[in-house]
């Protein structure tokens, strides 16, 4: 049985969210690049240092790349610390010319794309809101007590350890749960902290950066965010293509799926 699952509103601004935080990603590794460490203090402060990447002189190898988590170092010569420069050679850096925009070292374009596409990933996210409002599925999304005793049979489920999952609507409990904390916590949060970060926004409403501790303090919870966010997307991406993705995929883009066994069962 064919159904409507995605209206357009819906599917193009999960392309828009695609786009906007492929970019986000890449551009802010490229800012990050410019200040490859996190505080966890108020300011710049080496004794509080979470993460850090970098390089030091080694054998006639070469310099070796590192990075630091709380000061233990793990060496990642080629890959993290000292890498690609972008243009065919290699230099301490953090992350290499392959996973930043730009691939050379530019912080000021970096900080262009990064502006442009957090622009562009708050009207996403306001447009999604509004239009699921004003459908009425926006409710479908939200978790309620009523979710919370399916969760675990719902996770058995996934796991194989259980044939048929609990009955449920259009999204099961833990998805319900996940795009709860992802539409309504990580990602304002993630706007948040990002305009805690920015110059302008600091000058008007330094409030907002007193908030998160500081500009060094919200570069962490911006980066942290920002892991959790990608965590969020592997795990969409594993159960994309282990779940009919034929279908999922076409559904995204035409909006119609059809339903299988175990899909939209009660309510």
């Amino acid at each position: 049985m064919n159904v409507y699952r995605h209206s357009i509103a819906a599917r193009l601004t999960h392309w828009l969210w695609f786009v906007a935080i492929l970019v986000l990603v890449t551009s802010g590794l490229q800012i990050f690049n410019a200040a490859p460490y996190l505080d966890a203090s108020d300011k710049n402060n080496p004794a509080k240092r979470v993460l850090a990447f970098g390089a030091e002189e080694g054998a006639a190898s070469g310099p070796i790349g590192y990075v630091a988590v709380f000061g233990h170092r793990i060496t990642t010569t080629g890959l993290l610390g000292y890498t690609d420069d972008g243009d065919g050679g290699k230099t301490e850096r953090a992350f290499p010319g392959w996973i930043t925009l730009p691939n050379y070292q530019d912080l000021a374009d970096g900080r262009r794309w990064h502006l442009f596409f957090g622009w562009a990933l708050i009207v996403a996210l306001v447009a999604y809101l509004v239009a699921g409002a004003v459908r009425g599925d926006l409710a479908e999304l939200v978790v309620r007590p009523s979710d919370f005793p399916k969760m675990l049979p719902m996770q058995l489920y996934y796991l194989k350890l259980r044939k048929d999952p609990p009955p449920h609507g259009k999204y099961n409990p833990l998805q319900k749960a996940t795009y709860t904390l992802v539409l309504f916590v990580l990602l304002p949060l993630m706007v948040l902290t990002g305009m805690a970060l920015a110059p302008g926004i600091d000058a008007i409403a330094n409030p907002l950066t007193t908030v998160f501790g500081g500009r060094q303090f919200a570069r962490l919870w911006h980066f942290t965010i920002m892991a959790l966010l990608l965590g969020y997307f592997g795990v969409h991406m594993f159960f994309v293509v282990t779940t009919r993705p034929v279908e999922n995929i076409k559904s995204m883009i035409t909006g119609f799926y059809r339903l299988g066994k175990h899909d939209g069962v009660g309510i």
